[in-house]
């Protein structure tokens, strides 16, 4: 087995006075190595749209992942979509990457923009194998995957944008490609480079879409570890065990709260090296302590983690927030956002006196809701997480 996965990452605007996107993305998890990505794009924009792409992407993931074949699941989306009362034909175009073992990817076309891809920093032009589904022509490509590898797949409100405004017919396939070369080559995360495309087209757009945009970033990394320490273990007894486990583990280590440093300074020998240095959004200062690569405050700190991870899975406002601060919240977040594949909680239950104020927001009052939600998160992000409780 290889130590290689796929980070995935879409981002949707929706055709100008629609409250419902035409696109629908769908992602199946066949086991942990391998999954079905389905980009739809059904016909026209508003609601019938969304049911045609919404049904299109689930049918199909939800087939190929369970080991039907392509033709079958075509002919199942023939016989199921509803037809279109206006325009008498029921129509959803699709492009399809499953991920096989993370050593190949399948990619399946019917009349979506071609999928863009980039290997080595370049853009390689894949070989396609041409096959008809009824009269449907759909294009069929199987390509061995490499580290950094990139597949961006899109609807056609993307080559659409800036149609009589910035360009006579759209920003052309070629120029979205060479934009997204150069913008790949920062080593952006999926979720960030499909955002970055899909924020270029509403500018074209003059930000008023004529038509629903999506793109969906599949990018091949290697696998990164990381471990996360959050609150003292219930029983004095088992700090050392935690700790033990903890500092075993491979990857970056990160400790969060007061009293769980002061543990962690015992074990080490280390002496904890605070900071007075508050951020600007008021969060309380890191500190440092040898052997450890970032050290926080606890409750306030992941809290403000998880704000931000929600809103990662959401529109992704605030990237430009956390992706450049200094404060603790921020400097998980890139640890755990764009680093991480996989990740180890160690949280200890005891009880902090000073969470049991009735004036607290509730998610204060008890320390495992965070962990929960927080993990809940970053599963969505595709994360592999393990948490341990002591």
């Amino acid at each position: 087995m290889n130590n290689l996965c796929a980070d995935i990452g879409y981002r949707s605007i929706n055709h100008e006075g629609e409250q419902l996107c035409g696109d629908h993305v769908d992602i199946v998890e066949q086991d942990e190595n391998s999954s079905v990505i389905v980009l739809a794009d059904g016909l026209g924009s508003g609601v019938k749209a969304s049911i045609l792409s919404t049904l299109t992407s689930k049918i199909i993931s939800t087939m190929m992942a369970n080991g039907l074949p392509l033709e079958d699941c075509v002919n199942t989306i023939v016989a199921t979509l509803p037809i279109c009362s206006v325009r008498g034909v029921a129509y959803s175009t699709f492009t399809i990457i499953h991920i096989k073992n993370n050593t190949t990817a399948e990619i399946i076309q019917y009349d979506n923009p071609k999928v863009i891809f980039i290997r080595d920093g370049e853009l390689f032009d894949y070989p396609r194998e041409e096959i008809y589904m009824g009269n449907k022509k759909i294009f069929k490509s199987l390509i061995k995957l490499q580290e950094d590898d990139i597949f961006i797949a899109m609807s056609d409100g993307c080559p659409h944008a800036g149609i009589g405004l910035a360009y006579n017919f759209g920003w052309k396939w070629e120029d979205i490609a060479e934009f997204m070369q150069t913008v790949a080559a920062a080593g952006y995360t999926a979720k960030t480079l499909s955002t970055i495309l899909v924020d270029q087209c509403n500018k074209e757009y003059g930000y008023k879409p004529g038509d629903d945009a999506t793109a969906c970033v599949v990018k091949i990394r290697k696998r990164e570890p990381m471990n996360i320490l959050f609150g003292p273990p219930r029983n004095r007894d088992d700090c050392n065990r935690m700790m033990s486990l903890f500092f075993s583990k491979e990857g970056k280590h990160i400790v969060c709260g007061g009293t769980t440093s002061s543990i962690v300074s015992n074990y080490l020998g280390k002496p904890v090296k605070a900071s007075l240095n508050f951020s600007s959004n008021g969060l309380p200062p890191i500190a440092e302590i040898e052997g450890v690569d970032l050290v926080t405050e606890g409750v306030i700190t992941i809290n403000k983690v998880i704000e931000y991870a929600k809103d990662v899975l959401d529109e992704n406002k605030l990237y430009d927030e956390w992706s450049v601060g200094r404060d603790g919240a921020s400097m998980i977040c890139r640890l755990l956002f764009e680093e991480a594949t996989d990740i180890n909680f160690y949280v200890g239950r005891a009880v902090n006196p000073a969470h049991q104020n009735p004036d607290l927001p509730i998610n204060f009052n008890i320390k495992m809701n965070l962990v929960e939600e927080l993990s809940a998160c970053l599963k969505d992000m595709g994360k592999r997480i393990k948490v341990s409780y002591f």
